[in-house]
């Protein structure tokens, strides 16, 4: 979890794809922010799925906003089948009816971040309930893919679990939303992303990432975020990333009253 403030007269600002389900929770006293992607707008609240592309965040004034990345097998316990979310945003009253409005007014209520942060946790453990979880072994495939940097065959992923590949296939898709290799096309990508906006060169990150050669990972970037490499670098969405998500604390970003609060410009 992360808390975000915008100051500025208005926010506009593409975010990335990242290999996660996304729950932002819209604090804004006012109109609050608007999310956009393939033609689809959302005010407010809102669950973006994986890969939604060209994500875009607009709004007027200032506000601030809960963001909690949400790994896709938990998401899927969280909101359902994670087919209907893919690639696109929706609105969390159409996820979560009543309870979240509910959900937002306890949390604009809060005197504190950490007290934002608690009672999300709160939120989200009472709900986890809510659907059937996935199978254990696309829980084991999602995990291997993201540990291998999105570098594990799905050959190998379904001789792990006992299953064949038509199955893991099926299975992970119709859980995750995504396909065993698209994902790892996913989380391959945002490695790669990160190292970009570290500042080390293409021609590296291509060859530490596992892309062919600098050229597929200039396609690949392109897929994903409509960028070049060296636009991808310095995305302001990335940027935030070491502030809001601390390795020495990557569950949640450590703002108290008074502490900075990443701000989105």
């Amino acid at each position: 979890m992360a808390g975000f403030r915008h100051r500025a007269p208005s926010v506009d600002i593409s975010m990335v794809a990242y290999p996660s389900v996304t729950l932002l929770v819209d604090l804004s006293e006012g109109e609050g922010i608007v999310y956009e992607t393939h033609g689809r707008h959302e005010r407010g609240s809102v669950v973006v799925g994986l890969l939604p592309g060209d994500l875009r965040a607009t709004g007027r004034g200032a506000g601030q906003c809960l963001q909690i990345r949400l790994e896709p097998v938990v998401a899927a316990a969280l909101f359902g089948a994670s087919t209907e979310l893919s690639g696109t945003v929706v609105a969390l009253e159409d996820v979560w009816g009543r309870d979240a409005g509910r959900a937002e007014d306890g949390l604009r209520a809060a005197a504190s971040w950490d007290e934002r942060f608690t009672i999300a946790v709160d939120i989200l453990g009472r709900r986890l309930g809510a659907h059937p979880p996935v199978d254990p072994q696309v829980a084991h495939a999602w995990r291997r893919t993201l540990t291998s940097r999105g570098q594990v065959r799905v050959d190998d992923l379904a001789d792990e679990v006992g299953w064949s590949r038509k199955r893991l296939w099926s299975r992970f898709r119709s859980q995750l939303g995504i396909t065993p290799k698209r994902a790892a096309r996913l989380v391959r990508f945002d490695h790669a992303a990160h190292l970009l906006a570290a500042g080390h060169a293409a021609a590296r990150v291509a060859s530490e990432s596992g892309y062919v050669d600098q050229s597929h990972l200039h396609r690949e970037v392109t897929a994903f975020a409509g960028l070049t490499p060296t636009a991808l670098a310095v995305a302001p969405w990335l940027a935030v990333d070491d502030i809001a998500w601390p390795a020495s604390s990557p569950t949640r970003c450590p703002a108290k009253d008074g502490e900075r609060v990443p701000d989105l410009r």
